[in-house]
């Protein structure tokens, strides 16, 4: 049996915000079997586990991973020599710039 771990007794504040949620009817016999389980209620349940998935799926989008040499060499060489702006891409520099200016 996995012991349950919250994420979110260390955070210190009020618990003035809520949150609520309408789902299938086997969904929710799913998650309260789980709840059981794992000795807590369903809220807190449900809660911790959206926590914990939320801050797993910000942290992997924190994260770059160029996996083949050749995709990190076309990467540092980027970084290292850019190209220079084509003439569309100066065009458009110059049109956003005069649109700023407009709008002030």
């Amino acid at each position: 049996m996995l012991m349950f771990e919250g994420g979110t007794e260390a955070i210190d504040e009020p618990k003035s915000a809520g949150l609520e949620a309408s789902t299938l009817p086997s969904l929710m016999q799913t998650i309260s079997h789980a709840a059981t389980l794992s000795g807590v209620g369903m809220s807190s349940f449900v809660v911790s586990t959206a926590y914990s998935a939320a801050q797993a799926t910000i942290e992997a989008h924190k994260v770059t991973t160029l996996e083949s040499e050749s995709g990190r060499a076309v990467f540092f060489h980027a970084l290292e020599k850019p190209l220079q702006p084509n003439r569309r891409l100066s065009e458009a520099f110059a049109l956003r710039k005069t649109l700023i200016a407009d709008a002030c």
